[in-house]
């Protein structure tokens, strides 16, 4: 008879990762219609052609520079806290836009965009606050099943952006606007959650033991690597969709036809957080991050074969398949990586690496597409070359790792 006493009881967590898919279905909405429509307000009232991605630039700058002091203060006040305050900063960051939009001052676009990115720092500990209450065997199933909560603010955020970014005389102003309800709707679940720290603690060690220092952290090979399959995973992604409204529409096609394109991708990004959990289960990140690795490097050859509309959804598609394998790979070989009282260190520490990352790809997106080449095809082309030497440093670490004989237990 199986003792009941070794088996753990995730109830708990199951009920907090219904709570966090909720937050990503509606708030998370938010994002794929901010990358939308990011872009296009930059080129819209920017100073530059070249600097039109600034606004996306600066939401995952935004994020890298809050990560370092939300997740140490989550863990002193509760997940709960930092994902009100990150709403909160999305509403307001919204608010900010839509003004800099009616008034035509591009300053105040990037104000709000930097706001956006306080709340897009916080949805990103939703993926490991999905770990803090479950089992070793239910962490990469809670990891991906809250990452899976995306799919339906991919499907719901395009949508919802067609129907409101020309809904006022001035273009874009509408999706902010909606934004905006988004984040005041959205809140309200975080009253749901079950998480220790906060109003509803658990009491911590009395001699709890202090954590590494970063730099000590940063010499752990598995926390090393996984920081940077995860940090390119997500750079490379950006890269690619940051530039994608702005070559859809160079290439002749319509606005209409953008926000599709990044519908599909965004699915394409969450849909397999249904499976790659279980697959990680089963077969260890390593093996999944490579696969990932693998499918980005297929996006970037469906984009360079051609600018149709096929190949604009392929090579997405792809792209969001492989960000999915690569960073929730990365994301579950991290969170085993480290012991219990390092998570506000680790999990900033990351967040901060990864998002730099961002930020300067999606500042580089822009560059290379409007004024890389003398054409969009040809600036769509550079975008899509650049990410190759990145994808084999990423698996030339994840190689490294592999053949280290004290790492062959982890991960």
């Amino acid at each position: 008879m199986t003792d009941s006493a070794l088996i753990p009881d995730d109830s708990r967590a199951k009920r907090n990762v219904l709570v966090l898919v909720g937050a990503q279905a509606i708030l998370g909405a938010q994002v794929p219609m901010q990358f939308v429509v990011g872009g296009l307000a930059g080129g819209m009232i920017g100073w530059n052609a070249c600097l039109a991605t600034l606004p996306i630039s600066m939401i995952v700058f935004g994020s890298m520079t809050t990560a370092p002091w939300l997740s140490p203060l989550m863990q002193r006040r509760g997940r709960r806290y930092g994902f009100v305050l990150g709403s909160l900063a999305g509403g307001v960051g919204a608010a900010i836009s839509a003004l800099g939009l009616y008034l035509g001052l591009f300053w105040l676009l990037l104000l709000g965009s930097y706001m956006t990115g306080i709340y897009m720092s916080a949805q990103g500990f939703f993926r490991f606050a999905a770990t803090d209450t479950a089992s070793d065997s239910y962490r990469p199933k809670a990891i991906s099943y809250v990452m899976a909560g995306g799919l339906l603010s991919a499907i719901f955020g395009p949508q919802l952006n067609k129907v409101v970014m020309d809904a006022f005389v001035v273009p874009f102003l509408g999706t902010y606007l909606a934004i905006i309800v988004l984040n005041l709707v959205g809140v309200w679940l975080f009253l749901l959650l079950d998480l220790p720290g906060g109003t509803n603690s658990e009491p911590a060690p009395e001699f709890a033991p202090a954590p590494r220092s970063r730099g000590a952290l940063l010499r752990d090979p598995t926390i090393r690597v996984a920081i940077i399959c995860g940090m390119i995973s997500y750079a490379l992604m950006n890269l690619v969709m940051t530039s994608t409204p702005l070559a859809v529409l160079g290439c002749g096609f319509t606005g209409s036809n953008a926000n599709d394109i990044v519908s599909a991708h965004v699915v394409a990004m969450y849909l397999p957080s249904f499976f790659t959990g279980h697959l990680i289960a089963r077969f260890g990140s390593k093996v999944i991050i490579a696969t990932g690795l693998a499918v980005l490097a297929m996006a970037g050859v469906v984009a360079l074969s051609g600018v149709t509309l096929g190949n604009f959804f392929g090579a997405l598609i792809l792209l969001g398949v492989g960000w999915n394998f690569g960073f929730i790979g990365a994301t579950t070989m991290l969170a085993g990586a480290h012991a219990p009282h390092e998570r506000g260190v680790v999990q900033g520490m990351n967040d901060m690496i990864v998002f730099g990352a961002v930020t300067m790809a999606s500042i580089a997106s822009g560059g290379m597409l409007n004024c890389a080449g003398g054409s969009a095809v040809e600036g769509w082309n550079m975008v899509n070359l650049a990410m190759a030497p990145f994808i084999a440093l990423a698996l030339g670490s994840l190689v490294w790792l592999w053949l280290k004989p004290e790492a062959t237990a982890r991960a």
